[in-house]
């Protein structure tokens, strides 16, 4: 079968697609065929070698993938021909034709959705939830600003925050960005691109600013997350391209919580809770993943360079 294989960490041309050999389940295992592979910055940061988790190469990256179960091991309660999503590989990555995966790691791909919805789960919606319920403490009624909303974890996030009650203050880039994200329904939807922008933030919270605050790149907004946030609010860091100078009074003189979070913290029994609340809101439609730019397998090294770029809107998938 086919796979990308790094073999080397660097930049998007050691993505290389090669004929590697096909996996087996084992007892508790399924064996996936992918139809759709979901892109996530955090692959782009392995790849490069600056994350801090580091696999042995040579290394196939990617965790969100959707397709047919193919075969079972034993004591699976899958069956042959079921359409599932996937988050994370028992052996190697997704980022290839087949996949072998902990049973525990897929979950029912509802009949609305598509193989590319199915891609779009795994890490953007369970990191939107975690964010907003598990870091956040997101309650009914309350302002959330989420930043970078126009992404793939950010649709989750306002997806979720609108099911949930929120009024959304949501930003991006450009004039075509704000129009995206007042189609999803936001409240507000502000250009992250024009100066003072924050200052719009404080006007609509009537100078009180948002009670909840999901920052998608803390090098860059963090400092002002701090100034405009609410008297007790809560701040979760969900992204980071870098380290960041901030005034530590301005949290003390809010009381305010600053929350780091890593999905790759979520224990089994938090994972379980997540995916089955997710599945109501596929079921009910309130959650409908977004699906933007669509690459073939062979053209990955596109791929990470197009979820690094501003203006993103959606989620970016691999077609094997």
């Amino acid at each position: 079968m086919k796979a990308i294989v790094v073999e080397k960490f660097g930049g998007p041309e050691v993505l290389r697609l090669k004929d590697v050999p096909e996996p087996k389940p084992g007892a508790g295992q399924l064996l996936v065929s992918l139809k759709a592979i979901g892109v996530n910055p955090v692959d782009t940061y392995i790849r490069a070698g600056t994350y801090a988790r580091k696999p042995e190469l040579p290394w196939t990256p990617g965790t969100d993938a959707a397709g047919f179960v193919e075969a079972a091991g034993a004591g699976v309660t899958f069956k042959p021909g079921e359409r599932v999503y996937v988050y994370g590989a028992a052996v190697g990555g997704v980022y290839a034709e087949k996949a072998v995966v902990e049973a525990s790691r897929a979950f029912p791909l509802a009949d609305g959705l598509s193989f590319e919805q199915g891609a779009a789960i795994g890490v953007p919606y369970a990191t939107a939830h975690r964010a907003l319920f598990f870091s956040g403490g997101a309650r009914r009624g309350e302002t959330v600003l989420i930043h970078g909303a126009s992404g793939g974890v950010g649709v989750a996030t306002v997806q979720l925050a609108l099911s949930a009650g929120l009024i959304v203050i949501g930003t991006a880039g450009g004039d075509d960005g704000v129009a995206f994200l007042a189609s999803l329904g936001v409240s507000y939807a502000l250009d992250h691109r024009k100066p003072g922008y924050v200052e719009e933030v404080l006007k609509l919270t009537d100078q009180k600013g948002p009670q909840l605050i999901i920052e998608m790149l803390a090098n860059v907004n963090l400092a002002e997350d701090l100034r405009i946030a609410a008297q007790r609010g809560r701040i979760v860091i969900v992204g980071s391209r870098g380290p960041v100078h901030i005034d530590p009074r301005l949290a003390m003189a809010k009381d305010l919580t600053v929350r780091g979070m890593s999905l790759w913290n979520m224990t089994d029994a938090e994972r379980e809770h997540v995916h089955a609340d997710l599945a109501k809101g596929f079921a009910d439609g309130s959650l409908k993943p977004l699906i933007g730019t669509k690459f073939t397998l062979i053209e990955a090294h596109k791929a990470h360079t197009a979820i690094l770029a501003p203006g993103a809107r959606g989620k970016i998938v691999l077609i094997p």
